[in-house]
């Protein structure tokens, strides 16, 4: 084998709803097992604030879980968590384990009626244990209510124009006339509480959540217009009632996080912070990325979003800064799968089309097969002669600055060979 390839670092997001970050990185690893038996495998499954943030967290740090019960989404109980991290005095809470699309059954899927409320109760129960930090995670959220629920629960009264208390779900916003933050849990006022976010996310305009994201969680067109105008009225009342200075909640970076819920937070005093810059430290990626032969990345769907705070534009971004080369591995390979910048190739793993329920059950089996036939390609073309031998006074066509020698560009249409 050659020796270009004696350590590979196998750096994954999660597929939603599907496969869990450590369980794509598992995946993969076996992959490169078939190929390279001897080579050293750095697996760091990564995590966006989304599912598995406060699994992943509390194990790099050798911190904890605490389990209990909180509100879901559809206002129904729901097992959940948060983490404590090992030096004590941080706790995360991962939205997506209360309020995430997945404790959304498909049949009740309207972001419309969803709430984070549950999300509240999370941050309490860490503010209960005595943290002076709260890391609230913000990734495949169910729910476009703006935070409202989530500070429902910290006590805040959100109030018709009779005075009634609003019902739970984004569609009730429109009709919200004024906010009462004297019952806001006031340790709020003595802890950090930070918000790790995808910033290209904002709260309102053309590319505000309710339109960008909406459908995917369910709305009609009907509804992703309500959804709109509901949290433009959100925002307008939040900042003339709480007092809310030097912030925008309607466009600043981050405030559409999880369906808002970065616009509510960041109204009771929440710093909204790049998620890679506040997630990835824990797991010291630079360092590795640094130290490897090949980086291997993946995500559900590879295309012209993945450079708006996905994980392998983050990934790639960060070996290119080694001048490692990358390879992603993705579902689907979208629009613009091939202009990631710092992704020097792509492949998809499916090997023949196949209905998605069939794709999401054998997602492991898949991304395994797709990873030897990737690594197999390479191999093959570092077998080859290079320029040099064929008298070329050029690169081979498809090869790529900074990859693998013989690496090739996925294909829109994926491999069959195994």
């Amino acid at each position: 084998m050659p020796s270009v390839l004696n350590r590979v670092v196998v750096a994954p997001s999660g597929f939603k709803e599907s496969l869990s970050a450590q369980a794509a990185a598992d995946a993969i690893a076996a992959g490169v097992r078939r190929v390279l038996p001897d080579a050293e495998i750095d697996r760091i499954p990564l995590v966006d604030g989304g599912e598995g943030t406060a699994v992943a967290l509390a194990s790099a740090t050798g911190g904890r879980l605490v389990a209990l019960a909180a509100t879901g989404p559809v206002g129904e109980p729901v097992g959940t968590h948060f983490a404590l991290l090992g030096a004590g005095d941080t706790a995360v809470v991962e939205m997506a384990a209360v309020a995430g699309l997945s404790l959304v059954p498909r049949a009740l899927r309207d972001p419309g009626a969803t709430t984070t409320y549950g999300v509240g109760e999370l941050i309490r129960a860490a503010l209960d244990t005595g943290v002076r930090r709260v890391l609230v995670g913000c990734g495949d959220s169910g729910t476009s209510d703006g935070g409202a629920g989530a500070l429902q629960a910290l006590g805040a009264r959100l109030l018709d124009a009779d005075g009634h208390e609003l019902p739970h779900g984004g569609r009730e916003l429109s009709r919200l006339a004024r906010v009462d933050p004297s019952g806001l849990d006031a340790r709020l006022r003595d802890t950090e509480l930070l918000v790790a976010c995808n910033p290209f996310n904002v709260l309102c305009g053309e590319r505000g959540v309710a339109r960008v994201f909406g459908p995917q969680k369910g709305a009609t067109p009907a509804q992703v217009e309500q959804l709109s105008a509901g949290l433009e009225n959100w925002a307008r009342v939040v900042v003339r009632d709480l007092g809310v200075t030097g912030a925008d909640l309607r466009h600043g970076p981050g405030t559409g996080a999880s369906g808002g819920l970065g616009a509510g937070l960041a109204a009771v005093g929440a710093r909204l912070l790049p998620r890679f810059d506040v997630l990835l430290d824990h797991l010291d990626l630079d360092a590795r990325l640094a130290r490897a032969d090949l980086v291997l990345t993946a995500e559900g769907a590879l295309d012209h979003q993945t450079p708006r705070g996905k994980i392998p534009a983050e990934v790639a971004r960060r070996a290119k800064l080694h001048g490692r080369p990358v390879l992603a591995l993705a579902g689907t390979l979208g629009e613009g799968a091939h202009e990631v910048p710092g992704v020097d190739a792509c492949h998809g793993i499916l090997p023949a089309p196949m209905a998605l329920a069939d794709a999401l059950l054998r997602a492991s089996e898949l991304l395994t097969d797709a990873t030897e036939r990737a690594l197999r390609m390479i191999l093959l073309g570092s077998r080859l002669p290079g320029p040099a031998a064929r008298g070329a006074q050029t690169p081979a066509a498809g090869a790529v600055s900074g990859a693998v020698p013989g690496a090739v560009s996925g294909t829109h249409r994926p491999s069959t060979v195994r």
